[in-house]
């Protein structure tokens, strides 16, 4: 089997991909990079890293290719093409029989040319456990092995530290309840030079994650918006106690990565940045410009003496979507918005979680590396969940426009939920991020203003949920 039979092949088939970054483009070329074959025989595993040129901007995907001389009928969703001698490649995500590979290699530590498969020292990983494919997201597909593992291949990996391993993986050795502890890894090393068995060596790229799988547990968003259909809409005991857990989160990364406060340079820096931002999202929303004045004072209020800051390792893209209520009964299905696909069972809308887990420390994936790692301060992640509440019931209201019963039930919920949430975070945290002068307030313009540009762009029906965030906001 050549490496151009392939490269043809996923030419045609990687734009149709949910998680293609060209939205549909036609590939100039494909590259393989690296080939692999894990498992000979019928079926074939081969193992590629291809990259792929649109334009003059190339990106390199991660692709698990099986072959096969003919497909099950469950399979021919997966078909990629037909290889010059007649077997078949396809998408071996979507087949147990070779997922099972991936998990008895991280199990045993194998190594595979520049394929490195690791396991968290004493992790329970049961090899035998049957695997489903969960559907395929913006940036990864997630294989859920019986009720206790779920292993997220990462589709567009990168060099270097990732921090949705990187992070759980501090936390959950220091004993965090609060994250889906890894269990195991796979990685790339550079060039496949020998690296010590550390997950994230700098100069490697984490393929894929292994962690605890949190069954009959549903996401944050699943059980807010539930919510708002009960008869007497409340969501407030939960919002509550997530605030707690978000508190709890920030302190145990403060003890694992440290903190330290901005110089008043930096917090200039800073603001310098988010003024920057929003000239540029002006420019891309003119709807923006009626509050432009009011949101940059905001943000230079951050400069006045006696605004001390504090930053640290935070979440990053923190809002209902990325975090799962657990030890409870879940509702809906999976969800497709970039969580691990936890939502496993359906249930009684009502019942509320005993404990929420909190998902994805990737951050925004558009947002270099070095500035996800960053310290930032903690409140960063606050204004996300506040603003993701918001979301929750505005989404629910933008449905039916006519109806200002429902429009009042929103405004009424979103308060209590954001109140509840603040008043968590202050029980654990002992001061409430409402009382945190004007960083918060600025976090949160910030926030919807980078939604503004995002639902112009992607999402125009939405755009008045940002929008009348900011208006309110801008007072």
């Amino acid at each position: 089997m050549t490496q151009s039979a392939l490269a043809d092949l996923l030419a045609a088939w990687l734009p149709a991909q949910r998680w293609f970054a060209g939205s549909g483009s036609r590939i100039g070329r494909i590259d393989i990079k690296s080939q692999v074959t894990l498992v000979d025989g019928e079926p074939e595993l081969v193992h590629l890293m291809a990259e792929a040129w649109v334009g003059q901007n190339p990106v390199t995907y991660q692709v698990p290719v099986g072959i096969r001389s003919s497909l099950p009928a469950g399979l021919t969703a997966a078909r990629i093409g037909a290889l010059p001698d007649g077997r078949i490649a396809y998408d071996a995500t979507a087949d147990p029989e070779l997922t099972a590979e991936l998990l008895r290699g991280i199990a045993a530590g194998r190594d595979a040319g520049p394929l490195r498969f690791g396991a968290e020292p004493d992790a329970a990983i049961d090899v035998g456990a049957p695997a489903r494919t969960l559907p395929a997201l913006a940036s990864n597909t997630s294989v859920v092995f019986g009720d206790q593992a779920i292993l997220k291949l990462l589709r567009r990996p990168f060099v270097g530290h990732h921090p949705d391993l990187e992070v759980p993986a501090a936390l959950a050795r220091r004993g965090s309840k609060l994250v889906a502890a890894p269990l195991g890894w796979i990685e790339l090393t550079d060039a496949g030079q020998s690296t010590p068995v550390v997950a994230n060596a700098a100069q490697s790229s984490v393929l894929a994650i292994l962690s605890v799988f949190f069954a009959n547990s549903s996401d944050g968003w699943s059980l807010a918006t539930a919510s708002l259909h009960e008869p007497e809409p409340d969501f407030s005991s939960q919002a509550r106690l997530l605030g707690e857990a978000t508190a709890r989160l920030h302190t145990e990364l403060a003890a694992a990565f440290g903190s330290s406060a901005l110089s008043s340079a930096a917090l200039a820096d800073l603001v310098e940045a988010m003024s920057a931002e929003l000239t540029d999202a002006v420019d891309a929303v003119p709807d923006l410009t009626k509050h432009e004045d009011a949101v940059r004072a905001c943000y230079e209020s951050l400069t006045e003496p006696g605004n001390d800051v504090t930053v640290q390792r935070i979440h990053g893209d923190y809002h209902l979507a990325q975090v799962l209520g657990t030890d409870g009964v879940g509702i809906g299905g999976d969800r497709d918005d970039g969580n691990l696909g936890h939502v496993d069972r359906v249930g009684n809308p009502s019942d509320a979680p005993r404990r929420w887990v909190v998902l994805d420390f990737e951050g925004e994936p558009s947002v270099p590396l070095a500035r996800r790692r960053a310290f930032a301060p903690p409140l960063r992640d606050v204004a996300g969940m506040l603003r993701s509440f918001d979301y929750a019931a505005r989404h629910e209201a933008l449905r039916h426009p006519g109806d200002q019963r429902l429009a009042e039930v929103a405004t009424a919920w979103v308060r209590r939920c954001q109140d509840a949430f603040c008043a968590g975070y202050a029980d654990i945290m002992g001061s409430d991020p409402r009382t945190s002068g004007p960083l918060l307030r600025a976090l949160t313009l910030q926030k919807a203003v980078y939604e503004a540009v995002y639902e112009a762009r992607h999402r125009p029906d939405w755009l008045p949920i940002p929008l009348a965030a900011i208006a309110e906001a801008s007072r």
